[in-house]
């Protein structure tokens, strides 16, 4: 098994929750990111800060981190980038975004990844 080569410390800078980094923040970074680029999009254990009731967050911070991972997974499903964790201790993993090269489909797919957070004024930009 390969092992990844990509260290999770020097990747694009981590947004982490309580920091205005969020879903439109997230598509605006696919839109530039060049293949191979990885964006840290969380550090801790994602099931456990998106969940209510068992969250470190508070409900503001839990939300932007739930939305973002939601965008994440959007952006995979639309061939946009690749998701990768890794494990940075124990019960502790960096979540990574890896930009895939774009395919032809990319403005398109981008543009309604935005629709679907309600800024359809930014989609017609993307």
């Amino acid at each position: 098994m390969a092992r990844l080569a990509l260290d999770p410390m020097q990747a694009h800078p981590a947004p982490y929750v309580g920091e205005a980094v969020n879903d439109l923040a997230f598509y605006g970074w696919i839109a530039q990111a060049t293949p191979g680029e990885a964006f840290v999009y969380h550090r801790g254990f994602l099931g456990i800060d998106i969940t209510p009731v068992m969250s470190r967050f508070g409900e503001p911070d839990r939300r932007r981190l739930l939305g973002l991972a939601q965008a994440a997974l959007s952006a995979f499903d639309a061939g946009l980038v690749h998701l990768v964790q890794v494990r940075l201790e124990p019960d502790r993993f960096a979540y990574l975004a890896v930009a895939r090269r774009k395919p032809a489909h990319a403005p398109a797919a981008l543009a309604r990844l935005v629709a679907a957070t309600g800024h359809a004024d930014l989609a017609a930009a993307a």
